[in-house]
């Protein structure tokens, strides 16, 4: 049973590059649908878009040409087969490294844990684990971002770099004790500890972050986050 599942809807760009309007609007279109929970119809698509219902359609059909996208019994346009192959293909060798680690923290501490990875200004959730020894816990849909200056993923994303100017606070203090930690900066109610992968010859800054009601298994989760992150480095050093 799921305490909560916020809806998640993908961020849109508020300026299209001139020439990019077609590309754009099916880009939309896709996230919005990957979003949904029961798929779109035309219709809504079109409000969307603020479109023509016979525009719309082009759109939808599209993507259901390459996959992206299929239309359900009911109607709706739902996520394709292909997105499942496109998902893979982000990051495989970290998402490897840390599945299993994700796996026994969810569990030993019956708590949603997460992959974090920069993207721009914010931290994007790539992987999901939930716990199977909790009746209740805190559920999300990976493609959920939070700016970097905000919440315990952005903090210990950041804290992975060299002190800057006009950091919060709260990256300062992750950087001291090897993990970050939030409460309610995301999630009313919602407690979350986050600590970075340490990873080198690489572009990519990421980390594992819990969620949780719970403030006993937050208090307590600061030290087994840098342990399995530390874990995860690990690996992928191994895999090197």
């Amino acid at each position: 049973m799921l305490n909560s599942v916020p809806e998640l809807t993908a961020a849109t760009p508020s300026k299209v590059r001139d020439g990019n309007q077609t590309l754009a609007r099916g880009l939309r279109v896709l996230l919005a649908i990957a979003d949904s929970k029961s798929g779109m119809t035309v219709q809504q698509v079109g409000d969307m878009l603020g479109v023509h219902r016979s525009i719309a359609y082009r759109v939808l059909q599209t993507l259901v040409d390459f996959d992206l996208a299929a239309r359900s019994s009911e109607g709706t346009y739902i996520p394709g087969a292909r997105l499942a192959t496109l998902a893979e293909a982000f990051l495989p060798t970290l998402r490897d490294a840390t599945a299993p680690i994700m796996r026994s923290l969810a569990d030993r501490l019956q708590s949603t844990v997460m992959l974090f990875v920069a993207q721009g200004e914010d931290a994007v959730a790539i992987a999901m684990t939930e716990p199977t020894t909790a009746p209740h816990h805190l559920a999300f849909r990976p493609g959920m971002r939070t700016p970097l200056t905000r919440g315990a993923a952005g903090y210990a994303i950041l804290a992975a770099d060299p002190p800057s100017v006009g950091e919060p606070e709260e990256v300062a203090h992750a950087r001291d004790v090897g993990y970050a930690r939030s409460h309610a900066e995301v999630e009313a109610g919602q407690y979350a500890v986050a600590a970075w992968i340490p990873m080198t010859g690489t572009a990519t800054r990421a980390c594992l972050n819990l969620i949780t009601y719970r403030e006993d298994v937050a208090e307590a989760a600061g030290p087994e986050m840098r342990r399995a992150a530390d874990q995860v480095a690990r690996a992928l050093r191994r895999q090197a």
